[in-house]
């Protein structure tokens, strides 16, 4: 027997198979319910997981300032757009648009604001690099910062996040 929900619309108590949000009279009001479900969505995510405490509201709203923006541009200007973790293992990937933080806003927020706390970034590099942060420093939801030692040579890193 196949799983079944209620439709979605406002009063509307028929039956419809799941993944459909609404039965055939209401069909045309499904891409407008999935938007509005994704709104909510999104609204609490800020609420109650990037917003969690003062130091993570700090730190969000750091990446919205005219600061952040020209920090990040001079960066990636820096660095030619080329991935620096890529770059230390003699590989070259150009194109790469994320201003990473070495030494992460978490372990140290006094270096937040240094360009030479920044490097160039891929998508794969950085998220490797946020999973060998909460291990090493503690960084992340629900983790306790460590005492580690900074680390901020690039090559270093890049190898130590690899492993």
């Amino acid at each position: 027997m196949p799983a079944v929900q209620r439709c979605k619309y406002k009063g509307c108590h028929a039956l419809v198979e799941r993944p459909a949000l609404c039965c055939s009279k209401h069909k045309r009001h499904e891409q407008e319910l999935k938007e509005q479900r994704e709104r909510y969505s999104r609204s609490r995510y800020n609420k109650y997981t990037r917003n969690r405490s003062e130091d993570k509201r700090e730190q969000y709203n750091f990446y919205r300032t005219k600061l952040w923006s020209n920090l990040r541009l001079a960066c990636l200007t820096r660095d030619n757009y080329i991935c620096l973790y890529c770059l230390a293992i003699g590989k070259i990937t150009a194109d790469s648009k994320t201003a990473d933080h070495v030494v992460p806003i978490e372990a140290n927020p006094k270096l937040k604001s240094e360009l030479a706390n920044l490097a160039t970034s891929c998508k794969d590099c950085h998220n490797l690099k946020t999973i060998w942060e909460r291990e090493y420093y503690g960084t992340g939801q629900g983790n306790q910062l460590t005492n580690a030692r900074e680390i901020t040579d690039i090559k270093i890193i890049s190898n130590l996040m690899r492993r």
